[in-house]
């Protein structure tokens, strides 16, 4: 068994969950229905994976990095 970093946010009427270490996401109406949603996804995304290679992720923080857009 794997743990997998997880991170969440709302956009519009959807919440979305995306994984860390792989490049897997889902989406749900709630929270927690993203989570099990991403959970399923990446079951069925490394089914199929000979050799799962998951990036290292160690104690992730969200930050905000305040970047200039021109347009």
């Amino acid at each position: 068994m794997k743990n997998i970093h997880a991170v969440t946010w709302k956009e519009n009427k959807w919440y979305v969950a995306k994984a860390l270490e792989v490049e897997v996401a889902s989406q749900g109406l709630t929270e927690k229905k993203a989570l099990v949603n991403l959970k399923e996804a990446l079951e069925l995304y490394l089914e199929d994976q000979t050799k799962v290679e998951l990036t290292p992720i160690h104690k992730p923080k969200l930050q905000d990095l305040p970047i200039q857009i021109n347009a």
